[in-house]
């Protein structure tokens, strides 16, 4: 299974507050959600990069939660935990353009190759700028909000 069938996968059968669906078709339709990289050089820094992060971002904090559960019994809403792990990066849509450069090769000959530059049209924080995007198509918890705005201090993602 690819990651944009996992992620959709999910999303359809997780997410299910009003607006979730017009988020849904503002992805597919409206973005480069699915095609998108996640960094310019690092992580998933390649075509569908930012779909392949969000869904290991969602894995690893079912699984944080389900051990916090657990051992503390922490407890928050399915829906609030698939919210914020798929859809914490949601800023980076429609945020990365393809360029160019002349690099050479083992032979030294020069080759045009792509590489990932920057281009922010909304330029809100990054956290900030996430919740803002969901906001926009769907009422947002506190908590929720709060975990996608402070993602970047606590995953370091």
């Amino acid at each position: 299974m690819t990651a944009k069938e996992r992620f959709l996968e999910i999303y359809n059968e997780k997410i299910t507050r009003e607006g979730a669906d017009k988020l849904l078709d503002f992805l597919l339709n409206g973005s480069d959600f699915f095609t998108a990289p996640a960094s310019t050089r690092y992580h998933g820094a390649y075509e569908g990069g930012l779909v392949e992060h969000s869904r290991n971002v969602y894995d690893c904090l079912r699984d944080m939660m389900e051990r916090l559960k657990e051992r503390y019994g922490m407890e928050y809403p399915d829906e609030s935990i698939d919210i914020a792990g798929l859809l914490h990066d949601i800023c980076k849509v429609n945020f990365y353009k393809t360029s160019y450069r002349n690099v050479k090769d083992e032979t030294g000959r020069w080759q045009s190759v792509p590489y990932y530059t920057i281009e922010d049209t909304l330029p809100y924080g990054h956290g900030e700028k996430s919740a803002y995007i969901v906001s926009a198509y769907m009422r947002l918890t506190r908590d929720e909000a709060f975990a996608i705005r402070y993602h970047m201090g606590f995953s370091g993602t």
